[in-house]
């Protein structure tokens, strides 16, 4: 049989992420955080023991990183490279059935504001970028020099995004809105900083990010649109 050219040999990785323990437990890394091997037994619901072996394989195949402290080993996505292939196989994907209200109050904290690896996504993510290209401070996947200012004020680190090696400001299509949020080095810069000031925290449900009062009425100054302040907030 004659052999097919090709520029890489994607199969061995998408036979690691097709496996579905494998797959959940990368949909859990996705907010970026590393997790032990029992938090992802749990999220996958596996044994221990299975559960490490499938992040052995992930291991070998470097879609994870391990980070030691002392005895405790956890677990991370081995890089943004990762994330955005998740994100882009959520899009093609079929989303699954809703069975419990359990599930659907998980899928609607998700849909309205959750982390894709290191930046915001959901309604929140993309209320952002809306507004920061509304106000004038984006455009053409760069900022404005008015934009600048206006996230340096915010306390982003723009020199630091500039000089990253990842892309500086690219338009991320939203897997839940279908519309763009901000990705990249930038995307990564604000979210960090709008942590740091409380317009976001950490919800209970992995990846799930709520938005604050304060960080809604942040959010409103920056765009026309009330979407974002339509929610009621959910704790």
């Amino acid at each position: 049989m004659e052999h097919i050219a090709r520029d890489a040999d994607i199969a061995p990785v998408a036979a690691l992420i097709a496996d579905p323990t494998r797959a959940a437990i990368l949909t859990a890394l996705l907010d970026g955080r590393a997790l032990a091997a029992g938090e992802l037994a749990r999220v996958a619901g596996v044994s221990a023991a299975t559960a490490s072996s499938h992040l052995a394989r992930l291991l070998d195949g470097r879609l994870v990183d391990v980070v030691r402290q002392g005895r405790h080993r956890y677990y991370r996505l081995a890089g943004h490279e990762v994330a955005e292939v998740l994100e882009v196989l959520a899009r093609i994907s079929a989303r699954p059935p809703v069975r419990s209200l359990r599930q659907s109050r998980q899928a609607r904290l998700l849909e309205e504001a959750r982390t894709c690896y290191d930046h915001l996504a959901g309604r929140a993510g993309v209320g952002l970028l809306d507004g920061l290209r509304a106000g004038g401070y984006y455009t053409g996947h760069d900022l404005t020099g008015a934009g600048e200012r206006l996230l340096a004020g915010l306390g982003v680190d723009v020199a630091g995004a500039r000089h990253s090696r990842r892309r500086f400001a690219p338009e991320c299509l939203d897997w839940t809105e279908r519309r763009s949020h901000l990705g990249g080095a930038l995307g990564a810069a604000v979210a960090e900083a709008l942590f740091d000031r409380g317009w976001f925290r950490r919800g209970s449900v992995p990846r799930a990010v709520i938005v604050t009062d304060e960080g809604r009425e942040g959010l409103s100054a920056l765009s026309p649109s009330k979407e974002l302040t339509s929610h009621t907030p959910v704790t």
